[in-house]
């Protein structure tokens, strides 16, 4: 089993930073990417940016001025920083790991921005 554990979530106000952490355990199958997306209220899930095993980061146009995504390969580990935050940032944001066998998914963490 593929277990995707995330932190870091929470309340800010607006302008704020929060940093997010997705750490993967288990029996991990070969690795393609990982990163994160996120979903509103009333809004479908939607990319906010993920790493390739060769390095490539793929980000939001509504986020790459704000957000950075950096991993630490010998903790299987990949982190979200967000700067600038904004209300419509506000969303739970889940973690993806997507393997060769298949797509793995986190709980979510709570994101919630104030004005």
């Amino acid at each position: 089993q593929v277990h995707l554990v995330e932190s870091g979530g929470g309340l800010v106000q607006s302008g704020g930073s929060l940093r997010l952490s997705c750490a993967a355990s288990g029996s991990i199958p070969s690795v393609e990417a990982m990163g994160w997306y996120r979903q509103a209220p009333g809004k479908r899930r939607e990319l906010v940016a993920t790493i390739t095993i060769g390095g490539m980061i793929n980000c939001a146009d509504s986020v790459k001025d704000r957000f950075t995504m950096s991993r630490d390969n010998a903790k299987s580990t990949v982190y979200l920083q967000m700067n600038s935050l904004k209300p419509e940032d506000t969303a739970v944001y889940y973690c993806n790991l997507e393997t060769w066998s298949g797509t793995y998914w986190g709980q979510g963490t709570q994101v919630t921005v104030s004005s």
